[in-house]
């Protein structure tokens, strides 16, 4: 068995990220003692996207922001954008609904290939 060494990554996903490339990494974990600094900036990021109940809601979110373990800056940009692709489409769909944005459809059709109309 190989030993791979990971990290934790902080990641950014636009809500108009087309894949991994457009994921920027914001911070790293050097070692596990670190993890709790890259958590609380983790919490600081999101906190705009959080309802009076204190709930997070992606609704919400202007950008999504997530916590990943793996080996690479490339890895974690990956592993990012699919970890959180469904919670873009939700967005982007509520986007639609409510306020008939064209630019979130656009988005939908092109990178998602999910159909909606205004």
């Amino acid at each position: 068995m190989l030993y791979t060494e990971k990290t934790f990554y902080l990641c950014r996903i636009p809500l108009s990220a087309e894949g991994p490339n457009h994921v920027e990494v914001l911070t790293k974990a050097a070692n596990i003692e670190d993890f709790p600094r890259v958590f609380d900036e983790y919490e600081e990021k999101r906190k705009h996207a959080f309802n009076e109940d204190g709930l997070f809601s992606v609704i919400r979110a202007d950008e999504l922001f997530t916590v990943v373990r793996t080996t690479s800056d490339k890895a974690a940009k990956e592993l990012a954008f699919e970890e959180v692709r469904a919670n873009l489409i939700t967005n982007l769909q509520h986007r639609v609904m409510q306020g008939k944005d064209a630019e979130a459809v656009a988005i939908l059709k092109k990178v998602h290939e999910v159909e909606t109309q205004i």
